[in-house]
């Protein structure tokens, strides 16, 4: 390659960074908006930006934070948020990997139109069953209670099947049938040889249920009743009626909320995206 040639392409390379840069800062100006805001005491929240030093605010107030804690029932909330998140993260992974188990590794009749069944349950709209899911869960007595948003991850989700299928068949079908000539029945194969080789799916899936269980506000806003029940993302919601006029501390506590998102996708990003990666397209 030319000179001219290694320009242009420097030249590309800087224009599409500068981009890339710009539209970084734009998608987090909200969230450093909400770190700025949880700082200031509640004047200054709503003050309009004359000026881009006006962003930082002129005195900090962490005590903010602490003062979350008073305001609201912020532990039995994230207490209630954990225990629904950890059952759900546990619940789907297991469900749907026994599932995509079964649709990949054992031949049956009808199999693939079963699967395509499944798949086709995700283009019903949540609102289509939610009513009836009331009614069902109502009867069974599980209203105001964590079971209606726990329970139902027990059973498998479309998309989280969808996702193990096309990884286990990336693995070698020479293991399982090797097991299953030594005598291995299929929950042993699934146990001992898939759900060790299939750990960024895991992890995928595991992700996707996390963040969709911590940030649900519709299951808990229809099921919980009693404020003892009630999760972060309803607490969230109530704060403007028990703290009024105290922007400071919503932010704050929303802040809060979304570290544990962060973190989880953060520290697990690299397996994230290989568990995505790797499951492809197969038939």
């Amino acid at each position: 390659m030319n000179t001219v040639g290694k320009r242009r392409s420097m030249l590309g390379r800087a224009v599409v960074y500068a981009l890339l840069v710009v539209l970084a800062c734009a998608m987090l100006l909200p969230f450093a908006w909400l770190v700025r805001s949880s700082l200031c005491d509640d004047r200054a929240v709503v003050l309009p930006l004359e000026r881009l030093r006006d962003f930082v605010p002129p005195t900090l107030h962490p005590e903010n934070y602490p003062a979350v804690f008073t305001a609201i029932r912020f532990f039995r909330y994230l207490l209630n948020t954990v225990v629904v998140t950890g059952g759900v993260v546990v619940g789907m992974v297991v469900s749907s990997s026994l599932c995509a188990y079964a649709f990949a590794f054992c031949r049956v009749r009808y199999s693939r139109i079963v699967f395509y069944g499944v798949l086709a349950t995700m283009m019903l709209p949540g609102v289509v069953t939610l009513i009836p899911v009331f009614i069902l869960f109502r009867e069974l007595g599980w209203v105001d209670t964590l079971k209606p948003l726990i329970v139902p991850a027990f059973f498998g989700s479309p998309f989280a099947i969808f996702l193990f299928r096309q990884f286990f068949l990336g693995l070698p079908r020479e293991l399982i049938e090797a097991a299953r000539i030594d005598g291995a029945t299929n929950l042993q194969i699934y146990w001992r040889i898939v759900m060790p080789l299939s750990r960024p799916v895991m992890i995928a899936v595991g992700i996707f249920a996390f963040m969709g269980a911590w940030n649900d506000f519709m299951g808990p806003l229809i099921f919980l009743n009693s404020e003892s029940n009630w999760t972060l993302q309803l607490g969230l919601s109530s704060f403007m009626g028990q703290v009024a006029n105290q922007w400071n501390l919503l932010m704050a506590a929303t802040v809060m909320v979304l570290v544990p998102v962060l973190v989880v996708f953060f520290a697990l990003q690299r397996y994230f995206i290989r568990g995505i990666a790797l499951t492809g397209l197969k038939g």
